[in-house]
């Protein structure tokens, strides 16, 4: 059944007071060409040897597009993943890790992926039996979290932690005016892992803990709206630390508005019309206000007097286009060390960023901050005017 067909159906049932079989098939649908954004929030707490040692809030953006489907239901998802910390005392995120990703996601949640991705970490969450359930029913199913342990243990492939996870039907109710299915997944981990393949100084050598996780599943669109999760985690390592991680974490699913990037762009391009070193363009990400030769103070992150004023009016300008998220990237020209120039791209993006928030363009978790160091030249590096203009910020306002 369709997903139109599906919401008339669930819509009868709302309005006659009857339960329709169907109703509760719980079964994902996929419709191709659909985009979607995930955002989720997390809030962690680390401690080491069992000492407290520091607080982060991760921001996890996903932007995805349903790029196929198959005879039985199955949707091709595409998509590009952000994860983003903010410490403690800070005002914005910072990128963290980028990832692409391709798998196939069945219509009872299953995944159908290479072993290369890193995203999505929790496959196969949640999984629905392939039979009409009523709130009260269980079931069980296998799942697995995948990890980027190349930056904390130097291991090179996705790290894979099996997991089994118990599932119920909670209650059925109306939100917003959609019947939603609240499930519960919980989960368990006691796992001995043998060591890796490669790593550096150390690895794990028990992960246990646990992950309770509500769900908040649209009957008749047969997608997920959001979830909510509390999670504790402790790894102990082959050089005698331990490590534990205690925190909270929610994410809501939002569908992407067509975005008309020739109409934004050119509207942008008259809006920056006799600024200097300000273009725009236009690529399947969305529409790019790049900023050339931005004046910092030599080998700082500090603007130059005037420089503040440009932000203003950029400021103005994303302020005309709101609900979309928008990337701030930072580049140097290339000089220094690579450890050095990709530190400065990020400051430089963050104090743009911090600045677009404290003059009410977006809100901190509306807002990726990227450093690409020298990665990305646009003009020759061995000129003065080739590394001026590589000295850049870039404004990219996100289609999804």
């Amino acid at each position: 059944m369709n997903r139109a067909l599906r919401r008339i159906a669930v819509l009868l049932c709302v309005l006659f007071g009857t339960t329709l079989l169907f109703s509760d098939e719980l079964k994902f649908i996929f419709v191709k060409g659909d985009k979607f954004r995930v955002v989720s929030q997390v809030q962690e707490d680390v401690y080491i040897n069992k000492r407290y040692n520091n607080s982060a809030e991760i921001l996890n953006r996903i932007a995805f597009e349903v790029a196929d489907t198959r005879q039985d239901g199955s949707g091709f998802l595409k998509g590009n993943f952000v994860t983003s910390v903010r410490y403690n005392n800070s005002t914005v995120y910072v990128s963290d890790g980028i990832y692409d990703s391709q798998y196939w996601h069945s219509p009872l949640g299953i995944y159908e992926i290479a072993p290369i991705y890193y995203m999505p970490i929790v496959r196969n969450v949640p999984t629905f039996p392939n039979k009409n359930i009523e709130p009260g029913d269980t079931w069980t199913a296998p799942g697995e979290e995948r990890h980027d342990f190349r930056k904390d243990f130097g291991i090179p492939e996705p790290y894979v932690i099996p997991i089994d996870v118990r599932y119920r039907y909670v209650r059925r109710e109306t939100i917003n005016g959609k019947t939603i299915a609240v499930i519960s997944a919980s989960y368990t981990i006691f796992y001995q892992p043998g060591p890796p393949s490669a790593w550096r100084k150390a690895y794990p050598i028990l992960i246990a803990g646990y992950s309770d996780q509500v769900h908040y599943f649209d009957i008749a669109e047969g997608r997920l709206l959001s979830y909510k999760e509390n999670f504790r985690f402790i790894f102990q390592l082959s050089n005698g630390l331990e490590v534990e991680y205690r925190g909270i974490a929610e994410a809501e699913v939002i569908e992407a508005e067509l975005m008309d990037r020739q109409s934004m762009a050119q509207s942008i391009q008259e809006a920056v019309k006799g600024m200097q070193n300000v273009s725009v363009q236009q690529d399947e990400r969305g529409v790019t206000i790049s900023l050339e030769n931005i004046q910092f103070v030599a080998d700082s992150t500090k603007l130059l007097p005037g420089e503040e004023e440009k932000i203003k009016k950029i400021a103005e300008i994303l302020k005309q286009y709101p609900g979309r998220n928008i990337q701030v990237s930072g580049h140097t020209a290339l000089a220094g060390t690579p450890e050095a120039r990709m530190k400065l791209s990020i400051e430089r993006a963050k104090v743009i960023a911090e600045m677009l928030v404290a003059l009410g363009a977006r809100k901190p978790e509306e807002i990726i901050i990227v450093g690409y160091g020298a990665e990305r030249p646009i003009a020759d590096n061995s000129t003065p005017e080739g590394m001026a203009r590589n000295r850049r910020v870039e404004i990219t306002i996100l289609e999804n």
